[in-house]
């Protein structure tokens, strides 16, 4: 995919990105929960976009949180929504740039399709976990709405998502998975970062 029309076309929906959003909280809460989104986390959200995950990691008093999106307009939305000294937002490309220091959780919410390579990315976010630390990747829909939908709306910026399977088979190299969730609901697939070198 050429990310230069993901940014455009993400930089284009950012001012009425909340406005389109039909987050469920008692789905974001209980996908935290699997992410173990905790007191005290460091968090890393990949693509954060405009800061939806944001109030509910204060809520649960994490130390930090970066996020990081591609996206100018969605950095610049998510600033302007929400100013704590916990949180750190980041205009860049996750796949390209380097963190100074580890994080206890990663999360990559409602944005995996939008990465060409799932192996390559979990690859990288394995690499900026510290030991222990969990990669959640989750939607808060099913997989077929999440397919439904970009491919109606987002098709020259995603491709389909893997079934959680295979995505759970793309975690194994580098975490214990130890949760495969795939329903009407939601889709989270959850892992524990291994000891010893990566591959």
């Amino acid at each position: 995919m050429d990310k230069q029309k993901i940014i455009a076309f993400f930089d284009r929906r950012a001012r009425r990105w909340d406005d389109d959003s039909d987050d469920n909280p008692a789905i974001i809460n209980l996908i935290l929960d699997y992410a173990g989104i905790e007191k005290g986390a460091a968090v890393l959200d990949v693509a954060c976009g405009t800061g939806i995950l944001f109030p509910f990691y204060l809520e649960r008093k994490v130390a930090r949180v970066t996020g990081i999106d591609i996206s100018p307009a969605m950095i610049a939305r998510a600033a302007e929504k929400l100013s704590d000294p916990r949180i750190e937002l980041l205009n860049e490309d996750v796949e390209e740039y380097a963190f100074p220091a580890p994080f206890d959780r990663v999360v990559v919410y409602n944005a995996f399709p939008h990465f060409s390579s799932p192996a390559r990315l979990i690859k990288l976010l394995s690499e900026n976990l510290a030991p222990g630390g969990r990669l959640t990747v989750a939607h808060g829909k099913s997989r077929a709405e999440i397919d439904r939908h970009h491919h109606s709306h987002a098709g020259a910026v995603s491709v389909g998502l893997l079934p959680a399977d295979d995505l759970a088979g793309l975690f194994q190299p580098y975490f214990t998975v130890d949760v495969v969730v795939s329903d009407e609901r939601m889709f989270v697939v959850s892992g524990v970062k291994r000891a010893g070198p990566l591959p």
